[in-house]
């Protein structure tokens, strides 16, 4: 196997901080302990000669070192120094050094151009980073402008936890993932100053997204901001120099990996390139996580520092390939009882996304020397990841199966957890396409090995204008006034939106408005009832602040009243939202939604299980990326006795469908289901 990305260690900081060592401020100082290794490497067997060092034949002082088992560098395929190993070039945005940039150090040089506002691009261990200072109100807009990213959140990258006490509360479990080699970004709550601090960067959410350097470059940059001392006590300090790190990328497309590729996608954002000629063979973004109440670390992208690190599934069978979904897309292999899980790959809405899917199908099955028996994706027709699906099993002539998005869900929770019994599980997501053909998103399923019943689901709602509603919350807050019989209300609640006044009408008429059932929208109908959002600019966004909103107002008790059970099996959350439609405090009623949906849904949940004699709940989908609800939830439901399981492994949203699909494609070749 390969293993993981990992952050330079302390032992290489030291020497890259000594002026006497041959190492000193050496951009590619690695060991046997740290480094790149899974985004260096071509194919197996692992080996410098199979990675992007192959072009870097080592000198006779590292060949000493790679030789000599007493050496930390025994066998440490990266291993380079100043005299054998790659070098770090600074380039305009056109790849061509300017004179000022070649007669000096080109980490200085960057330092100089982030400090006057420019941005650049910053060249990775899995892809380029598109880095401003994070102080630069003007910086953090044109970053925003030129990536079409109005306000979903940036990262920021510091020296260490030391540097964030007046921005950010900080736990200690929170300390030790930031510090741990993986160094994934970390959500922290804010502190009131860091907006101030940071202007931009989150706007309106209640959490910083936090990383610090993992690559000798980033460090060389925070070492040349605090004068390049000797030794590494500075390391521990407070510094202040905070940058923006964004993948580098435009609009939707995949991370930039090459140095030309990044002169080709970059030179319309960034002002210069702060490049390396050492090859990245696969890309992989920054993992994102954060610590649950019980200190726990829990994904919301799980990437770089943990892929292609296995899953341990709880029986083992053939190989499966798994394509996942549509967006947050992953693929899964399984080899035995492991399921190896891909880097985040993204939305298959463009072609190159589509590409990368497809050349990381290739690269992890030659890694991991696996001929797949039976292929497994979405029950969704015109999904990019159905199609290469079964195109694949035909050329591979092995069979193919469509899963349920839902399913997949509550399945990748079970083959994570290692449950093999009946449970019962609550999906939760935006939308996912039914087994039924329709679009399903509130669900309350009863697994059974390779199969699922479908006990309830959420009320409807419609869908006034149809996807323009899954992006605009106030047309879903409109529908709830259209259910409650104060359409009347619309054209006026809603002045700012032209459309407004022929919405009533279409709701009327039922023109345009197909139905959904999924939990995303009963969140955007909140949001929009209660002023929060009424256009969002990215995935999720509504929910998020909502979310941020009912964290900072505190716990309120739940609206009993505010739910109907049907015998049907539907749960109906529009008395709830009828009290946010006349609430005036924006945090009261993010609260009160909060807490009186963990409370229907725990109810909800009681009723069936005990009609069914299941103690096991599982929560999946990507409504459960909500701390709040998942520890209200699950406080309720441990008070009665279940079990409940959620994500560990993978983030609960569409990025785990893979490993669900897999898991399910596993059960029903053990089966004998061809």
């Amino acid at each position: 196997m390969i293993g993981t990305d990992m952050a330079v260690c302390q032992d290489c900081l030291t020497e890259m901080c000594d002026p006497d060592n041959r190492r000193w401020r050496y951009a590619f100082t690695s060991c046997a302990c740290c480094g790149p290794r899974y985004t260096v490497t071509h194919r197996l067997p692992y080996g410098r000669q199979q990675t992007g060092m192959a072009a870097f034949p080592l000198c006779a002082v590292c060949q000493s070192e790679y030789r000599n088992p007493a050496n930390r560098r025994f066998h440490a395929e990266s291993l380079a120094c100043p005299d054998c190993g790659p070098s770090v070039r600074l380039t305009d945005r056109h790849g061509t050094p300017a004179t000022a940039i070649t007669d000096s150090d080109p980490v200085a040089a960057t330092l100089a151009l982030l400090y006057g506002g420019e941005i650049v691009a910053i060249k990775g261990l899995g892809g380029f980073h598109l880095a401003c200072d994070a102080h630069n109100a003007g910086a953090v807009l044109r970053l925003r402008e030129a990536k079409q990213r109005d306000a979903k959140p940036f990262a920021i990258m510091v020296a260490n936890s030391a540097s964030l006490t007046h921005v950010a509360e900080i736990s200690a479990a929170e300390k030790t993932l930031l510090e741990s080699a993986e160094r994934p970004i970390v959500l922290l709550c804010k502190k009131p100053a860091a907006d101030l601090a940071f202007p931009g960067i989150a706007p309106g959410l209640a959490w910083l997204g936090v990383m610090l350097p993992y690559t000798p470059l980033q460090w060389l940059l925070f070492h040349q901001a605090a004068g390049q001392p000797a030794g590494t006590a500075w390391m521990q300090q407070p510094q202040p120099l905070t940058l923006v790190m964004t993948s580098a990328n435009p609009h939707g497309e995949p991370l930039v990996t090459g140095n030309a590729e990044a002169v080709t996608r970059l030179s319309d954002i960034a002002g210069a390139i702060l490049m390396h000629d050492r090859d990245i063979a696969v890309r992989c973004d920054d993992s994102v996580m954060r610590v649950a109440d019980t200190g726990t670390p829990r994904f919301i992208r799980r990437a770089r520092g943990y892929t292609p690190r296995a899953i341990r599934l709880p029986r083992a069978g053939p190989p499966v390939l798994a394509t996942g979904g549509y967006l947050k897309n992953t693929l899964c292999i399984t080899r035995g009882n492991e399921a190896f899980v891909s880097q985040y790959i993204g939305s298959l809405n463009n072609p190159a996304t589509c590409t990368m899917l497809a050349d990381l199908t290739r690269h992890l099955l030659d890694i991991l020397q696996v001929r797949p028996e039976r292929i497994a994706h979405d029950l969704h027709p015109d999904f990019f990841s159905t199609r290469y699906a079964i195109e694949m099993a035909e050329t591979l002539a092995v069979p193919v199966t469509g899963v349920q998005h839902h399913h997949a869900h509550l399945a990748a929770i079970a083959a994570e957890h290692g449950i093999t019994r009946p449970f019962l599980g609550l999906a939760m997501d935006g939308t996912g396409y039914g087994s039924d053909g329709t679009s399903w998103g509130g669900e309350l399923l009863g697994i059974q090995g390779a199969t699922f019943h479908r006990h309830g689901h959420l009320a409807p709602l419609p869908l006034p204008g149809g996807d323009k509603a899954a992006r605009e919350p106030w047309r879903m807050a409109a529908a709830v006034l259209h259910l409650l019989d104060r359409g009347d209300e619309i054209a006026g609640r809603f002045l700012r939106h032209p459309a407004a006044a022929q919405l009533h009408i279409m709701l009327k008429q039922q023109t345009h408005c197909p139905s959904s059932v999924s939990l995303g929208r009963w969140f955007d109908a909140a949001a929009g009832l209660l002023g929060v959002s009424d256009v969002m600019t990215y995935e999720g966004q509504a929910a998020m602040l909502l979310e941020g909103l009912a964290a900072q107002h505190g716990a309120v008790a739940p609206m009993h009243t505010g739910y109907h059970l049907h015998e049907n099996g539907v749960l109906d959350l529009l008395p709830l939202l009828a009290r946010l439609a006349g609430e005036k405090s924006a945090g009261a009623g993010a609260a009160l939604f909060h807490a009186t949906l963990a409370a229907a849904l725990a109810d909800w949940v009681q009723q069936a299980a005990r009609q069914q004699g299941l103690d096991i709940i599982a929560l999946g989908g990507g409504c459960f990326l909500n701390h709040i609800l998942v520890r209200q939830l699950t406080r309720l439901l441990t008070e009665q006795g279940f079990t409940v399981l959620t994500a560990h492994q993978l983030p609960p949203d569409d990025t785990g469908l893979s490993l669900g699909q897999a898991w399910i494609a596993i059960q029903l070749s053990l089966a004998g289901d061809s």
